[in-house]
């Protein structure tokens, strides 16, 4: 940590804003619905989206931060953007990294909760997006003002806060071209949307994995037919459907067999994930909400490690032409549509992944059943740049402070396709990639939930780090 940042009283001023200015600006985000475009069609006509921006930039309209400025940003058919400057007092340059759009409501929540519900028990704040990503423009501004609160230099820092992630971004590389000169020339990037093993320390996110996302349509007929008088002529949709499947992923270990989605796992990474593994031991999997008797893919936590951010993996997340059980007759259905989401490890270029499975899929199919693998968008994965030394110093000694124990390198199997779009356009930039969705937050799912003491903790430990830039 920069010698000059009194730690008790950075901490104490966290705390407080938190409290009084944060929590409750971030309860009203939570109450506003602004799920993604890729899962409201109407996001326009309906205003959440935009209603997320009005609720930032009121609440800076509110705070005491000096140089703080913003603009609101528009293309025609195009989820709305936030761009806002501090200016720095000493040296250098920063883009932080935010989101304001939100997955779907989801089933499960428990009782008295639900995703547009705020809803505190200490130590956690729940409802959706709260912690994916909510609480990341509030943290990287506050991190900014406690070091202005103590006269403290700062970088001039840019967040970038975007309304489209959890659709893939496809919105973002518009807005990129659009405001080139107003993003500057970083000389550090801070995302605040990844993910912690636990709440016991700063995590710092080294790598995330890309994804390819596409539907596959497989249709036999060209209406359904009873099964008594078609079952054993007509092929079955949900069996080819299957087997094309069966050429990706082997239905027995879960492994993807295309070669052309794998990387190497050298010596290096394979140590780094035996750490993780030295810290949380068998939480690297026991924090998933397995059924009872259930078993991870692999026994090795090690692998689990790196099966988990180093490997592909395939999840079919939706389907099509399958009536819900109650409206099941005896029917063969005329098609089966399977949503696909695949996770391709760091280095593994999500474009020509994305050929590559279609033609796997498409080619030679059984019964000569039309089979057509629509693509939908791919994203290529993240490794991160070492950092300067005195940045990776200032955070493991603030996480040493405000965690209790120093600072650790961590993987993240998820996607952030800002990052390989930002690596692209500034290769030498550094990235500071990190975020407090530990064990239990259930991004994404029911009970969504930040955890508060680690969301103050790490505030702390950015302000350490843009301190240190200055020096």
């Amino acid at each position: 940590m920069s010698a000059s940042i009194d730690s008790a009283r950075i901490s104490s001023y966290v705390d407080k804003q938190w409290e009084e200015s944060i929590l409750p600006a971030l309860s009203d985000f939570i109450e506003i619905p602004a799920l993604s475009p890729a899962f409201d069609a109407e996001w326009e006509a309906n205003g959440h989206l935009e209603a997320t921006i009005e609720l930032a930039t009121a609440w800076i309209d509110g705070i005491a931060v000096e140089g703080i400025s913003y603009g609101v940003h528009r293309i025609a058919g195009h989820t709305p953007l936030l761009l806002v400057e501090i200016a720095g007092t000493g040296s250098g340059e920063v883009l932080f990294y935010s989101h304001l759009d939100k997955q779907p409501e989801f089933t499960g929540w428990s009782e008295g909760k639900g995703p547009w519900i705020p809803v505190r028990e200490d130590p956690w704040l729940f409802g959706r997006g709260s912690v994916d990503d909510g609480y990341g423009n509030f943290c990287g501004i506050l991190a900014v003002q406690a070091l202005q609160e103590q006269g403290i230099p700062h970088p001039t820092c840019r967040f970038l806060i975007e309304t489209c992630e959890e659709s893939g971004s496809f919105d973002l590389p518009d807005y990129l071209e659009l405001l080139k000169g107003d993003l500057g020339n970083p000389d550090l990037v801070i995302v605040l949307d990844s993910g912690a093993g636990d709440y016991d320390r700063l995590w710092v996110t080294t790598s995330l994995r890309g994804l390819v996302s596409g539907e596959l349509c497989v249709a036999v007929s060209r209406e359904g037919v009873h099964s008594g008088m078609a079952g054993g002529v007509i092929p079955s949709s949900f069996r080819i459907a299957r087997s094309l499947l069966s050429r990706l992923e082997d239905e027995v270990t879960g492994e993807i067999t295309l070669d052309e989605l794998h990387v190497d796992i050298s010596r290096q990474l394979r140590a780094e994930a035996q750490t993780i593994v030295d810290i949380l031991g068998a939480a690297v999997w026991k924090d998933f909400p397995f059924l009872e008797g259930v078993q991870p893919q692999v026994s090795d936590e090690v692998e689990v490690v790196l099966n988990q951010n180093w490997r592909p993996s395939l999840s079919i997340t939706g389907a099509d032409g399958m009536p819900s059980l109650n409206d099941a007759g005896n029917v063969l259905r005329s098609n089966t549509d399977l949503k696909i989401s695949l996770r391709i490890p760091p280095g593994v270029d999500a474009d020509a992944a994305t050929q590559a499975v279609k033609e796997l899929l498409e080619m030679e199919p059984p019964h000569g059943a039309q089979v057509v693998f629509k693509e939908q968008w791919a994203a290529n994965g993240f490794r991160a740049p070492e950092l300067a030394h005195r940045i990776e110093s200032a955070l493991d000694a603030a996480s040493q402070q405000h965690f209790g124990n120093g600072s650790v390198a961590f993987f993240e199997g998820g996607t952030i396709p800002f990052l390989s779009m930002m690596q692209e356009s500034y290769p030498a930039t550094q990235f500071l990639v990190t975020g407090p969705s530990g064990p239990g937050n259930n991004a994404h799912g029911p009970d969504e939930k930040l955890h508060i003491p680690a969301a103050k903790a790490l505030t702390c430990c950015i302000s350490s780090a843009l301190a240190a830039l200055c020096e």
